[in-house]
């Protein structure tokens, strides 16, 4: 016998929990299946949480080796890794912990287990501790987020070749980790590893790396990287990696993207960090007749609706930037849409950031973006070498940058690589909001001294009257 719920999510993650919860308050009866074990999803599990808990760890480490510049002296300074690691698990088991809360507070029905379709309306879990559950529900919202994608030529054995989730627990720091992918994933773990003394290579595809952000910041970003240690290898690509015996390095086959002499490079560890792709395995879309577009992604219209009635999608498993943020917001509207609201995301002001030292956000468009789309536009700069907060805490690396219509003044787009830019994009976020200009943001009041001076002085900057520079 079925159960029937007004609301069933496949997928516990960011996306799915919070689709979940919205569901739940909004007084429909509600029901959240995931398979891992743990609510959270890759986010909190192998991704964003336990990643940032190791940047931050080795952050703090790595400007131990700095604070003489502050007049103050800091002797006998070591790693304890199994300790730095145990804080990472900690971390991540008191936050999922706290989602399995949030789901029994808001009395949502948090099933373990693997769901699969049986029909339009029909889902059969396939229980972790024994057993099945059949539901039928009214909607269905498919939150199952998207894996690390693999390379041919090489085995993920998650030891030696691993993607993000075996690059967070390595036993002790490799000689030598060759990353290959420079984007988020591949340059965020890689510094980690850096700071704690391996030596690390990026190996990128294309002729930069963070190729979707905006230029001027992704060549800086490399510059700063490089200065800090990391080495690059642009434009190449791995065609093959070879392990010859755990006391042996790995030995990759390297060849120029746009064809060439290969190369090989010796490393003790290889992280595939190439992207990820929407996660539809098991879920038998087809029988609930739900349809895919051509990269594999469940195709929705502008308001997360499947071609089939009452089946809705959100987060990495459809179309947009795969970003954690990006599903709780779509979650929100979707369980807001089913409860007959009018839930809306403007996807064009979801920011990302690079949780680097320094950090890099950004929101809206590029440059590139705008010449391309034939758009007139202005651009306001300042850098943090002119911010007194900036100046004082020695974080002058980067710069805030800000694009604006040149007709209008409505804020387009914003870019900053510098200390706390995750945080002083939001700012920027809430003004695109709103329809903002650069004029709104340059007559906001900002406190002194702050790093969020730098966002009101390169918004004067549109107009060519900064103040302290």
């Amino acid at each position: 016998m079925s159960e029937a719920f007004d609301v069933v999510v496949i997928g516990g993650g960011p996306g799915g929990y919070i689709a979940a919860i919205r569901a739940a308050q909004l007084g429909l009866k509600t029901a959240c299946i995931d398979k891992r074990g743990r609510f959270g999803g890759t986010c909190l599990n192998i991704g964003c949480i336990p990643s940032k808990a190791l940047l931050h760890a080795t952050e703090l480490y790595d400007q131990m080796g700095h604070l003489a510049r502050l007049g103050i002296k800091v002797e006998g300074v070591a790693v304890d890794l199994p300790a730095m690691l145990a804080h990472k698990d900690k971390t991540v088991d008191e936050l999922t912990r706290g989602i399995g809360f949030l789901l029994k507070k808001h009395k949502i029905e948090a099933i373990v287990g693997a769901a699969r379709f049986t029909g339009p309306n029909a889902i059969e879990v396939t229980l972790n501790d024994g057993g099945t559950r059949t539901l039928t529900a009214k909607n269905t919202i498919i939150a199952t987020g998207s894996d690390s994608i693999a390379l041919p030529g090489m085995t993920i054995d998650e030891k030696r070749v691993v993607t993000s989730t075996g690059a967070l627990s390595f036993a002790e720091v490799p000689k030598h980790l060759v990353v290959i992918g420079g984007g988020v994933i591949g340059l965020e773990l890689g510094s980690v590893w850096s700071r704690l003394g391996a030596k690390v290579t990026v190996v990128e595809f294309l002729d930069r790396i963070t190729p979707t952000m905006d230029g001027e910041v992704s060549k800086n970003f490399q510059r700063i990287l490089t200065k800090q240690g990391l080495a690059f290898k642009l434009g190449a690509k791995v065609t093959k990696v070879e392990d010859k015996g755990a006391d042996k390095p790995l030995v990759l086959t390297l060849e120029p993207s746009k064809g060439g002499e290969a190369e090989t490079l010796e490393a003790d560890a290889v992280l595939v960090a190439v992207g990820r792709r929407p996660y539809v395995d098991g879920l038998n879309v087809e029988a609930a007749g739900v349809a895919l577009d051509a990269r594999g992604r469940v195709a929705i219209d502008g308001h997360f609706r499947t071609n089939v009635a009452g089946i809705w999608a959100i987060g990495d498993v459809v179309q947009g930037a795969m970003l954690a943020h990006k599903a709780e917001h779509e979650g929100v509207a979707v369980a807001e849409t089913i409860a007959g609201q009018a839930g809306h995301v403007n996807h064009d002001a979801i920011p990302s950031v690079v949780y680097t030292a320094p950090e890099v956000a950004a929101i809206g468009k590029t440059e590139e973006e705008l010449k391309a789309a034939g758009i007139a536009y202005r651009i306001g700069k300042f850098p943090f070498t002119a911010n007194a907060r900036a100046k004082a805490n020695l974080e002058t690396d980067g710069f805030v940058k800000i694009l604006a219509d040149a007709a209008t003044d409505r804020v387009l787009g914003a870019h900053i690589i510098g200390a706390h830019a995750g945080d002083l994009i939001a700012e920027v976020a809430l003004a695109m909001e709103f329809g903002a200009s650069s004029e709104d943001i340059a007559r906001t009041s900002h406190p002194h001294p702050s790093i969020s001076e730098a966002i009101k002085e390169a918004a004067l900057d549109v107009d060519k009257r900064t103040l302290n520079l």
